[in-house]
């Protein structure tokens, strides 16, 4: 995009023309205390800018040109059964599957606990959501009980005062999961009457644990205490005393509460998660990335007619069973994730009047904010080990993955941070890069923190990289096919395969109900079972329920015996394209598709455009809320244009249907003030932006939905 503000001012620094109020940012709030001269920030932001744009300008048109490639293949084929043989030869030939070389490991170093040792879930939250961000820092630690009494986890949720009989239920759920994980040698949990601390040991009226080693700590006096500590697989529980609270006094032992540590990692999310579309946007992210790192953020709201005010949780304090003083974090590990190599943003020109790419602004802006966190010796830190985790999404090949390498290694330069200061997590969501993951991993393998599937992205990318090969399968019948499981197999094969284990984080992805957490407690356990060491999850809560997957999975046991067992998945079974193998749907079956796709492209940027939402529970078609961010988004919109492109709908048809779901999703708002209809008019710049990555998806570059989105909320703002 090359679309900048007219009317914004700028100040000149270093050959660049920098947004007012950002350059006010950095240099009043976040250079001072990084022992980095306002000077040396801009030369070196200057310096990534003009040396390393161009670079990425052009991996951008190889992009596309390797597109252009793969379209021409398909409609040379198109009519005769799908040749793998012949197809896999064609992608070597234009480079798109590179060799993959011999075995390597990783060499990352120093890297925080919660990454290399700890599995557990993970949260991703929109940075720009101050309130938000601080509850997902918050979620390292969560109470079991209200995960259970507060979701549908033990059926519906009560309406009213409180329920004697579920949070009954709710405790007893509890002391089943405490026996399940923490067996006593001569008692259960349900019927404990008394815990305390006896020569280093946790005595149970009279009983010890089976394994003793599992109880690691305590508060309160050792013959009285107020919580114990337990530890299984790495995560600690606590069980928390206090006979005068309403459910402790209903329990024979005081248990009042049962807190499990939850979240072990949470992204802060600058891309999918957020509409960040200038200067004013992006100093909004930055700033509450800065309050995370000093440790000061706050965040000011009313709930049930009353302020609260949230901050950052300290570190949590115990006695050990020797008696020594001992502490815990009391917040997730974060990591950022920046924007991908294909966004460019008006808060900063260049010297020849371009926008500047957003991920080099990012890198060096959330850098030198992690600094705050880097040069601090005690206190609330975030990395305990001197690393700063940046996830970095959207890398197509091996290439861009050295790309991403150099410029933080410039970063790290221009910012005094020695070099492999900043780890990488690598998104393994576009399929040139599933295809070449171990040579994307190997192309910073200094600084591999993590790998991670995702499903809806790498779907986006899958129709669209074989959009002229076909119409595609249903929504619901592409995750059945064949290559899906394929490649989440080998994205944990090619992980342990190059040495992550200890040292990164293997990934899987989102939870995307929030509300239905009795069907995740049942399904999501298996992504620990398959060797992912952590998973996402939509919420805090979600998060704490999910938390009891990984004590009765162990992961590292897991992990071990598929090492053992050698890679299940190749190259070949990802080339599977998922089309329909026969299109004998009826008019109504292809009605409901286009209709479920377009309701969810409509109610997620009708709130993107208008109010700078970028990821929200939006209802289904069938009221059913799911979270919804671009990759959702670019995944309805390719479908729709793959369609489109084969015939199987025409543009009056998908017209119409646009028009009709935009008066559903205006039904399913009208409690909002400050939403604006669609209808009747359907002239808005939402719905022009909705209908934009329907008809235009097609050639949108990798179907992304960020150049229309941006186009659009920038055409908002203007006016």
């Amino acid at each position: 995009m090359t679309n900048p503000s007219n009317d914004t001012e700028r100040l000149e620094r270093d050959g660049l023309q920098v947004a007012a109020e950002l350059a006010a940012f950095i240099e009043q709030d976040v250079l001072p205390g990084t022992q980095v001269s306002a000077e040396a920030f801009w030369a070196g932001l200057s310096a990534l800018a003009h040396d390393l744009g161009p670079k990425n300008r052009a991996l951008l048109e190889k992009r596309e040109a390797i597109q252009g490639q793969i379209d021409a293949w398909h409609v040379e084929n198109r009519g005769a059964a799908h040749d793998r043989d012949a197809y896999k030869a064609f992608l070597e030939e234009i480079g798109y599957i590179v060799p993959e070389k011999g075995d390597f490991s990783v060499e990352t170093s120093n890297i925080d606990p919660e990454i290399a040792d700890v599995p557990g879930p993970q949260l991703v939250v929109p940075v720009t959501n101050a309130r938000f961000v601080l509850n997902a820092a918050n979620a390292r630690w969560g109470s079991f009980y209200d995960g259970l009494y507060g979701t549908d986890a033990m059926g519906p949720v009560p309406s009213g005062g409180f329920d004697d009989g579920r949070g009954a239920r709710v405790v007893a759920r509890a002391a089943v999961f405490l026996d399940e994980t923490f067996p006593l040698s001569g008692t259960s949990h349900v019927k404990a009457t008394a815990y305390l601390v006896e020569d280093g040991t946790l005595k149970v009226d009279g009983s010890t644990l089976k394994t003793p080693e599992t109880f690691v700590g305590y508060t309160g006096a050792a013959d009285a205490p107020t919580s114990v500590l337990l530890r299984n697989n790495g995560l600690h529980v606590e069980l928390v005393f206090d006979r005068s609270h309403p459910i402790g006094k209903t329990t024979p032992s005081g248990l009042a509460d049962v807190r499990l540590e939850s979240a072990m990692s949470a992204i802060v999310d600058c891309e999918d998660s957020v509409a960040c579309v200038d200067a004013e946007e992006k100093t909004q992210a930055y700033r509450n990335w800065l309050g995370l790192m000093k440790g000061d953020l706050e965040e000011t709201f009313e709930k049930g007619g009353k302020p609260m005010t949230r901050r950052l949780n300290e570190d949590r304090s115990f006695t050990a069973p020797d008696g020594a003083d001992m502490s815990l974090k009391g917040r997730a590990l974060l990591l950022v994730r920046n924007v991908g190599h294909l966004m460019t943003n008006p808060a900063i020109l260049t010297r020849d009047g371009a926008e500047i790419f957003e991920g080099l602004m990012d890198a060096m802006i959330t850098v030198l904010i992690a600094k705050h966190d880097l040069l601090k010796a005690d206190g609330m830190r975030n990395s305990v080990a001197g690393s700063v985790y940046v996830v970095k999404p959207k890398m197509h090949g091996p290439e861009e993955v050295a790309f991403a390498d150099t410029i933080f290694s410039h970063v790290e330069a221009a910012l005094g941070l020695p070099q492999y200061t900043v780890k990488l997590g690598i998104m393994d969501e576009e399929r040139r890069t599933s295809v070449n993951l171990k040579e994307c991993i190997r192309a910073a393998k200094h600084r591999v923190c993590f790998i991670n599937t995702g499903f809806l992205d790498r779907t986006g990318d899958e129709i669209h990289t074989s959009m002229e090969a076909g119409p595609f399968s249903r929504k619901d019948f592409i995750k059945r096919k064949g290559w899906i499981t394929a490649y989440e197999n080998q994205n944990v094969d090619i992980g342990l395969e190059c040495g992550l284990l200890g040292k990164a984080q293997i990934g899987k992805g989102m939870w995307a109900q929030p509300d239905s957490m009795a069907a995740m407690l049942e399904q999501k356990i298996e992504h620990p079972r398959a060797g992912a060491t952590c998973a996402w999850v939509p919420s805090p809560t979600a998060a704490t329920l999910h938390a009891t997957h990984y004590h009765k999975v162990d992961v590292k046991a897991v992990q071990a015996k598929l090492a053992a067992g050698g890679r299940r998945a190749y190259v070949d079974a990802l080339l599977d394209i998922p089309l329909a193998a026969y299109r004998k749907w009826t008019k109504a079956q292809i009605r409901r598709e286009v209709e479920n796709n377009a309701q969810g492209i409509l109610g997620y940027v009708v709130r993107w455009i208008d109010q700078g939402v970028g990821c929200s529970k939006v209802p289904d078609i069938n009221d059913v809320g799911l979270m919804e961010d671009r990759a959702t988004c670019r995944i309805s919109a390719q479908h729709i244009a793959n369609w489109l492109h084969h015939d199987v709908v025409n543009r009056q048809e998908v017209s119409e249907i646009m028009q009709q779901m935009a008066e559903v999703v205006d039904r399913q708002n009208a409690g909002d003030p400050a939403y604006q209809p669609m209808a009747p008019a359907f002239d808005g710049i939402a719905y022009k932006a909705a209908c934009d990555l329907v008809f235009e998806g097609r050639v949108q570059p990798s179907g992304y939905t960020e150049p229309v989105l941006h186009r659009r909320r920038l055409e908002l703002k203007a006016q």
